[in-house]
């Protein structure tokens, strides 16, 4: 086993999720990823915490979403009690086909995420974590060999987390106390909305690893403006290509995509807060310098910023103000490396890229 995989599973279990004694700890993960998935276990064991296995399949999950109708989908009583039993819950990501779920209607994955929703309300408040495991489907995905892959995975993933947490602490203490956020890239992106109020968060590898970012949420209502995700993304087991969204009083009221616009009508026609942004996420981990078609690592990128349709996070959302609710949340890119701006209340504090408190920022 590459030595790396241990690095990787001490991270999760000290690190992420700080698995103690007695802990129910359910450990989810494709059959690809079982290196990985045997040291997170090895480790649970040797701190007292008992486990829950359970693998993951796109194919059997496939299967099962062709085969069932729409109006018979409903929660899994089974899974509902899992989730509330669980102190942490730990999800390996790993592919063997990452277009697996290519050919599911998208509205039927809509339903499905309106129909778990309240299984993702439950885990959102247990210690929880995402990560990703280097399979040669993933590595096809970016491009790469699997050496190279793994190199890549385990760069952004095995680092020194309290001093990256030092690093964008400066980018949360100007966010903290701002009210209007200002983006523009180029001529295609022009977009402002208000955060007053509304916490900043550091992600430093605690729910999802790698971390590498700093994220809030917008007020709602406030969004206006337009905006093109330049980035592609996988959803639903489709590539969508240059999405594009008008705001006007927090809603979008006019979108597109060149490729694959029916899974994004289905996504904002989840439900009324998929039509809203939850989240703003500017990413800052340098050791991902590439785009790979994995969101856990490209939103974390430097040199971009992301917004999600849907769900607001719980800690994002201040104690006097409403958050978005809603069963979805989707992420989605802008590349910030040229032409582009961030302003807080007026300020740039960021241009191109490169930070206020980083050298080579003009401003």
């Amino acid at each position: 086993m590459d030595p790396r995989v241990r690095e990787h599973a001490e991270i999760i279990v000290d690190h992420s999720t700080a698995v103690q004694p007695d802990d129910e700890v359910v450990i989810r993960g494709h059959p690809v990823a079982e290196d990985l998935m045997v040291a997170v276990a090895e480790l649970c064991g040797e701190r007292g915490a008992n486990i829950s296995v359970r693998a993951s399949s796109s194919r059997v999950d496939r299967a099962y979403r062709k085969a069932i109708d729409a109006e018979d989908i409903s929660i899994s009583e089974v899974s509902l009690a899992g989730v509330k039993e669980a102190d942490v819950a730990i999800g390996i990501r790993a592919d063997a086909n990452t277009f697996e779920t290519s050919d599911v209607d998208p509205e039927k994955n809509s339903v499905m995420a309106k129909v778990n929703k309240e299984i993702q309300d439950i885990m959102m408040d247990k210690r929880w974590l995402g990560t990703q495991y280097p399979a040669p489907a993933n590595a096809q995905d970016a491009e790469m060999s699997t050496d190279a892959y793994e190199n890549f995975v385990w760069d952004a993933i095995i680092k020194d987390w309290d001093a990256v947490r030092e690093h964008q602490q400066q980018l949360v203490e100007i966010l903290d106390p701002g009210d209007e956020v200002h983006i523009v890239s180029g001529d295609s992106t022009d977009i402002r909305m208000s955060i007053d109020g509304n916490p900043t968060q550091n992600d430093y590898a605690e729910h999802n690893l790698p971390g590498g970012e700093v994220f809030t949420a917008p007020l709602p209502d406030s969004v206006e403006g337009e905006v093109l995700f330049d980035k592609p993304l996988m959803a639903q087991g489709r590539e969508v290509q240059d999405v594009s969204l008008r705001f006007e009083d927090g809603e979008v009221v006019e979108h597109a995509a060149a490729k694959n616009e029916e899974v994004l009508t289905a996504v904002l026609n989840t439900d009324e807060g998929a039509k809203r942004l939850g989240e703003l996420g500017i990413g800052m981990n340098r050791d991902i310098d590439q785009f790979t078609y994995n969101m856990l690592f490209d939103e974390k990128m430097g040199d971009t910023v992301h917004m999600a349709l849907g769900r607001a996070y719980d800690d994002t959302v201040g104690e006097d103000n409403e958050g978005n609710d809603s069963a979805m949340h989707m992420d989605m890119i802008v590349d910030m490396s040229e032409d582009s701006f961030i302003e807080v209340d007026g300020e740039t504090v960021q241009r191109d890229g490169t930070f206020v408190f980083e050298d080579g920022f003009e401003a």
